[in-house]
């Protein structure tokens, strides 16, 4: 049996940059917060994120967690 360890977590914040003249579609810019403890919860992240977002020229669109495990046999 196979089990994944969880090393490394990226707070992501998706930031609404305006919308495409051509396309009128949305465009969305991202800012990554590297090196997020891998215990940290969903609240945390989103208490972390509400107040980056404060310090922002652009309005948040959207808050992701990027978690990278390392699989290994147990």
């Amino acid at each position: 049996m196979a089990v994944a360890d969880l090393t490394q977590s990226t707070l992501q914040l998706v930031l609404h940059e305006g919308t495409d003249p051509d396309t009128g579609n949305p465009v969305f810019k991202t800012k990554n917060f590297n090196n997020v403890k891998p215990t940290a919860t969903a609240d945390q992240l989103y208490a972390v994120a509400i107040v980056l977002e404060g310090l922002q020229q652009r309005p948040l669109y959207t808050i992701n967690r990027r978690d990278n495990s390392e699989i290994r046999e147990a």
